[in-house]
């Protein structure tokens, strides 16, 4: 019986960790520590909430003395840290609660357990997990490895990069059995209609512009969320302390190629002529900092855990417009901000 803490559990990639966790492993108990942000949905997790094995407890990871309480209470085993404020747009509009959340908030996190576990660290494991944009951009050519140097160009990237040095010292300094794992953009269901594939999707849908920044030229790894957390799983029972693993899709897109993909896509399954989505294409200002690639390198992963991507992009893109079409309800609720009425009505009550 192990009690694992995974942060950031009612979000994106965190609702898919969670749900993987607590249905493939019924001896494990899951607590989901969440602040429920505008991204924290837990309404996500409506299928596996009555689960015996599975806890939510809302908090701040600001909050160091509710941190503290929560390990004393709690024991855990392992912490899978996914809780971060992680859109590049919202960290140059506040670049101060990106430093609160993801640097302060995982320091919160390390100063926890390395006082819990100080007479006790076998078999425990704090796991960090990042992204590739602390690499910064590359060029036309080449890959992100473990070994690429930082290079952070946005705020969030920067707090991101802090966040992973943080957890590395608390490993070369207090010997916390600790790791951390970058991956690349993830794609997929639940996914907060800011980012590029859930947004353009509820646009194309509703017939409203699809604003491409500059020329559409910039480069992105895609990876299934499903995927990742089928790697995160993998990296927490059979990842070294200590180490990194790169997590990546092995699907580069030029972001319009991307765009013009989604277009036909969504012209097929919306019934309309081809090309017509194509028209709401409107190229705009392009983000400031704005990195040309990103490309990652996950050989390391493969060759020493087993792990492997099962989907390609335009299959994953396929189901991911699929279940957006299917689940209307819940754009609808996210994007009216209904859908912060969930916990309201579901724990406040209990």
């Amino acid at each position: 019986m192990k009690t694992i803490l995974i942060t950031g559990g009612a979000g994106f990639i965190g609702s898919h960790v969670v749900r993987l966790f607590v249905n493939k492993y019924p001896d494990y108990q899951i607590v989901n520590l969440d602040k429920l942000t505008y991204a924290g949905n837990l309404a996500n997790l409506k299928d596996i909430e009555g689960k015996p094995n599975y806890e939510f407890v809302k908090g701040d990871l600001v909050d160091g003395g509710l941190i503290l309480k929560l390990f004393e209470e709690k024991q855990f085993d392992g912490i899978i840290h996914l809780a971060a404020e992680s859109h590049v747009d919202r960290s140059i509009s506040n670049p101060t609660e990106f430093v609160f959340t993801n640097v302060i908030g995982t320091v919160n996190l390390l100063n926890a357990a390395k006082n819990i576990w100080k007479d006790n660290i076998e078999d425990k494991l704090f796991y960090h997990i990042s992204t590739d944009e602390v690499y910064g951009s590359l060029g036309l050519e080449g890959m992100f490895t473990e070994e690429t140097a930082y290079d952070p160009h946005s705020p969030y990237s920067a707090s991101k990069a802090s966040s992973d040095h943080f957890v590395r010292a608390y490993h070369d300094t207090f010997g916390l059995p600790a790791l951390v794992s970058n991956c690349s953009n993830n794609y997929g269901s639940f996914q907060f209609p800011e980012k590029l594939i859930p947004l353009f999707i509820n646009n194309i849908k509703n017939n409203k512009p699809l604003p491409v920044y500059g020329k559409g030229e910039n480069v992105r790894d895609w990876l299934w969320v499903e995927d990742h957390a089928r790697a995160i799983d993998v990296i927490f029972h059979r990842g070294i302390a200590g180490e990194t693993y790169n997590v990546g899709g092995h699907n580069e897109w030029k972001n319009i190629d991307l765009i013009r993909l989604m277009c036909q896509v969504m012209d097929r399954k919306l019934g309309r002529e081809t090309g017509t989505s194509e028209k709401l294409i409107t190229f705009v200002k392009d983000r400031a900092g704005h990195d040309l690639r990103y490309a990652i390198d996950s050989g390391k992963l493969q060759k020493e855990l087993g792990w492997e991507p099962s989907l390609q992009f335009e299959e994953g893109l396929e189901k991911t417009i699929d279940w957006y079409l299917a689940n209307e309800d819940w754009l609808a609720n996210v994007t009216s901000g209904d859908y912060q009425k969930y916990y309201e009505e579901q724990y406040t009550k209990r």
